[in-house]
């Protein structure tokens, strides 16, 4: 068998839980043991982690503010991106 696809695109929020290099570990491992994807590389696009306040309807970075908004300080916020996790593309050949 030859590989039959080259790359992998996958996109994942900044507060998905799920660790880049772990991910990439598992990936590799996986390649090793399956000659179909022995040449497939898996690249990882970072989305941000964006917060909206429901109070003055502004939004801002949640990494660096956390649950409490920056501009008006209320707590009744809400992630808006940030926890996904998905497949963009799989490139085959």
């Amino acid at each position: 068998l030859t590989s039959a696809a080259s790359d992998v695109y996958k996109r994942q929020g900044e507060v998905s839980g799920i660790v880049p290099e772990y991910l990439t570990e598992c990936w590799e491992f996986y390649r090793k043991k399956n000659p179909l994807i022995a040449e497939c590389e898996m690249k990882i696009e970072s989305l941000p982690a964006v917060t909206i306040c429901e109070d003055c309807q502004k939004t801002y970075e949640t990494v660096t503010y956390g649950r409490q908004c920056p501009h008006c300080g209320s707590y009744e916020t809400y992630l808006v991106t940030g926890n996904e996790c998905s497949i963009k593309e799989i490139e085959a050949c």
